[in-house]
């Protein structure tokens, strides 16, 4: 396997994460409990968190069409599976969520990282920004 550049922090990041997101992968857990008992000897303890039934890394092609058929069932509009991880920092963003949270929900090592990546994505945040501004400047006069 190729050596991996990145972004992140060298140290897992704790995130708030949603109480639904939060069960779902308590549910994960269990059934990839069962699973790593059922599998016995052949199973290749990866510490994935999706994975196989016998431990091994999921293919991401396949885990990319069975997202896309996913979406396309939901009727929500399409995005690719790689896309999320640039839709949630770019809703984030958009939602006023101060960008050093969004860094840290990103696990970048530094605020400067996720600016330099996102905030092209958001040119309301400019507009917004002078409105602002000029609230303060006008309540002074």
């Amino acid at each position: 396997m190729g050596r991996w550049i990145s972004t992140l922090t060298p140290t897992l990041c704790r995130l708030l994460t949603p109480r639904g997101t939060v069960d779902a992968l308590r549910a994960r857990r269990q059934t990839w409990a069962a699973e790593k008992v059922k599998a016995g000897q052949v199973y290749k303890d990866e510490d994935l968190v999706f994975c196989r039934a016998d431990g091994s890394r999921l293919d991401p092609d396949v885990v990319s069409g069975i997202f896309e058929r996913l979406v396309r069932k939901s009727g929500l509009p399409r995005i690719r599976f790689p896309d999320l991880r640039h839709t949630h920092a770019t809703l984030g963003l958009a939602a006023h969520v101060h960008p050093k949270v969004m860094s840290e929900r990103l696990g970048h090592s530094s605020i400067t990282i996720t600016l330099d990546l996102y905030s092209h994505a958001i040119p309301a945040l400019g507009a917004d920004a002078a409105d602002r501004i000029a609230a303060v400047v006008d309540g002074l006069g």
